[in-house]
């Protein structure tokens, strides 16, 4: 059996993801944007620090709503009642961002993408340094909460985009696992023995996967927070859709 594999593609050939993750857990597009640009893009981040939301007392905190920590936390009212604000925020910190990560889904899905309705658009996570994910890593889990019982039944195609902003110091990896969702979005201790690879990033790489994936955030060290932008896509009848 041969090691698992994440493919890269060059930036401008990111419509290949799709293929490309029928053989591989995940694909890295490197240098998708210019250092320059996640600079100016993370300033942005933290010039809007008084607007992020927190979540988890601490563990972590967004530019723009989330929905699985809303979700977690009982607060979807608030995630839809917010949601145009937060993408007015998110667009005010960092202007031309969602757009950005929307037209990475779409060149991957080769057709328009649409920002699903009444949810929020692209966002930005935060996670401190030196905070408990950075000493304990992040859960393990699937991205399925934002999918529709339906999609889930007929495991409409579904894919999670992370573009690096801000890599920390050491560490920070995204573990894959040769494991993918079963009907529950607890992992078993078969799917967590299973192999698995960590994907490291550096500053300004995007990294998509299957949303049904499982995977973790790997612990980080240094003075550096690791600072990511996010959306999550999905086929919904014959089109697509994003959402944070």
């Amino acid at each position: 059996m041969g090691a698992l594999a994440v493919v890269a593609v060059e930036p401008g050939r990111i419509s290949a993801v799709t293929g490309a993750l029928t053989a591989a857990v995940g694909v890295r597009a490197p240098r998708f944007v210019d250092e320059d640009a996640c600079r100016r893009l993370v300033g942005g981040v933290y010039a809007g620090r008084s607007a992020w939301t927190a979540a988890f007392d601490g563990v972590q905190f967004s530019l723009g709503r989330a929905w699985y920590t809303d979700l977690e936390l009982g607060r979807t009212g608030a995630y839809f009642a917010d949601a145009a604000a937060s993408d007015a925020r998110v667009e005010a910190s960092c202007p031309g961002l969602q757009d950005l990560m929307r037209g990475a889904a779409s060149a991957v899905a080769g057709a328009p993408v649409a920002q699903r309705r009444g949810f929020c658009g692209p966002g930005v996570h935060v996670f401190p340094a030196g905070g408990w994910l950075a000493g304990h890593g992040g859960d393990v889990h699937f991205d399925v909460e934002g999918l529709s019982p339906a999609q889930i039944r007929g495991r409409a195609p579904a894919l999670t985009y992370v573009l690096m902003l801000q890599a920390p110091e050491r560490g920070g990896a995204l573990r894959l696992w040769d494991a993918t969702y079963e009907g529950s979005e607890a992992p078993t201790d078969a799917m967590l023995s299973r192999r698995h690879v960590d994907v490291e990033y550096a500053t300004g790489d995007l990294l998509v996967i299957d949303s049904y994936r499982l995977h973790q955030i790997q612990p980080f060290e240094g003075a550096t927070d690791r600072v990511s932008a996010t959306c999550h896509a999905a086929l919904a009848g014959a089109s697509w859709e994003v959402w944070f």
